[in-house]
């Protein structure tokens, strides 16, 4: 049984406390945070956190991110914190920026996926706060099965979840709508692991620049240092192909792919920021932040109405649109037509 406690309304003492005591308790409770929901158990409990990996079907090393109330709490996790993470905190926490430092011993290998750093990252969203001061830290990927789209509805994590944890916290649509961006500052030169809801210009702005993992570009890799850089991610039922290039071009190339599926027969779902007569549309919005918005739910609502293929608009990849199109390109399984 799966108790859903609606705090649309804003986060709920009496909500909070019961939500708290299942995190104590050993428990999975799925909380809202301004990118998206968040599959949480208490991040220094071992056996609690492997009921993330089982419930999600996660790989064991793919590693979990630690979210934090309170700055004292980072040292309670890592026992190094450089300059530019104090730094960094001081400018963008709370908020969508995870960095991962290295780990004190009291965090369980089960939630760094078997690596000696942690990533820990204070979420921006009063009723996640609330939860972990209730509580403690508490690890939490995106509440969704691994490899589906991340949920930005509660309704999302019902569809996938439902049943299978003890709790489900409606806080109603997450405000961001990509997860966080991942910095890894355990080595010697900062480096991005994952675009998301901070621009990385933004990020550079105060500790000046920052490398590029390779994996954000599609790389491969044996060890994945962050969420988002080994496995399959994002993704649909549906085959997704993301559709690249000059604007004009790309409008041209959409209406032609659209009528090549079709020819086969095909239901085709268009995901883009203008209209396309396709079998099913879902208008994305105007601007970068509403993409990175509605993303997730657009591949999710897509697929409910059971089309065969979204071909979805990319768009430039700078400040957030970095981060939509990281997922859209793992989305599609890298499927890009150039325009």
């Amino acid at each position: 049984m799966t108790v859903v406690i609606n705090m649309r309304d804003g986060a709920d003492e009496r909500g909070i406390k019961i939500a708290a005591r299942f995190i104590l308790g050993g428990k999975l409770v799925a909380f809202p945070t301004e990118t998206v929901y968040g599959l949480g158990a208490d991040a220094l409990n071992a056996n609690a956190v492997r009921r993330i990996f089982e419930a999600k079907g996660r790989p064991a090393d793919n590693p979990l991110i630690v979210h934090i109330a309170d700055f004292r709490d980072l040292k309670k996790l890592a026992r190094d914190i450089p300059k530019e993470a104090k730094l960094l905190a001081e400018r963008f926490w709370p908020g969508p920026l995870t960095m991962v430092l290295p780990k004190r011993e009291e965090v369980p290998m089960v939630t760094t996926g078997g690596l000696d750093t942690v990533a820990v990252r204070m979420p921006a969203h009063p009723i996640a706060l609330a939860l972990i001061r209730a509580s403690t830290p508490i690890a939490a990927p995106s509440a969704n099965i691994s490899g589906r789209p991340s949920p930005t509805l509660a309704e999302h994590v019902v569809d996938d979840f439902y049943g299978k944890i003890e709790v489900i916290i409606d806080g109603g649509e997450t405000r961001i709508g990509v997860e966080s961006t991942v910095l890894d500052l355990s080595s010697e030169r900062p480096t991005l692991l994952r675009p998301g809801g901070l621009p990385l210009e933004e990020i550079e702005g105060v500790i000046g620049g920052v490398e590029i993992h390779p994996a954000v570009r599609g790389k491969l890799v044996d060890v994945a240092r962050s969420p988002g850089m080994k496995y399959r991610h994002y993704s649909p039922n549906a085959q997704v192909v993301v559709v690249e290039g000059r604007r004009e071009n790309v409008r041209k190339k959409i209406a032609e792919l659209i009528e090549e599926y079709r020819s086969k027969g095909l239901r085709v779902g268009v995901m883009a920021t203008e209209r396309y007569e396709a079998d099913e549309f879902f208008h994305l919005g105007e601007t970068d932040e509403d993409v990175a918005k509605n993303l997730f739910r657009a591949l999710r609502e897509l697929d409910k109405r059971g089309v065969d293929v979204i071909i979805a608009e990319g768009v430039e990849e700078k400040g957030l649109g970095f981060a939509v199109m990281n997922r859209l390109r793992k989305a599609a399984g890298y499927r890009i037509v150039w325009a």
